[in-house]
């Protein structure tokens, strides 16, 4: 039978793995201080970045960068208005 596959998101990026690394990936990762959310059932891993990664970030005071779809769909990322003053409105329904 073959090893299920296993995604990985690590910066930005998903890596698919056999389960097994994928599990490996992110024990290590959390050895290594950084914070790892597993759903083992989805077989999927999310690592974020270490504490002194977050520290510099937050340092900076500069938003990193995302892109969103507004209600037509058109894609719009938070750079195209670096320099203006941006309102976000965010919700969740959990």
């Amino acid at each position: 039978m073959a090893e299920r596959k296993f995604t990985i998101v690590d910066g930005g990026r998903a890596v698919e793995v056999d389960e097994r690394e994928g599990v490996v990936l992110a024990k290590r990762a959390e050895t290594a201080g950084r914070p790892v959310a597993v759903d083992l059932d989805e077989g999927v891993a999310y690592l974020g970045v270490t504490a002194r990664e977050r520290a510099a970030a937050l340092a900076s005071l500069e938003a990193p960068d995302f892109r969103l779809p507004d209600l037509d769909g058109r894609l719009h990322s938070l750079s195209e208005h670096r320099g203006k003053k941006v309102l976000l409105v965010a919700y969740g329904s959990w």
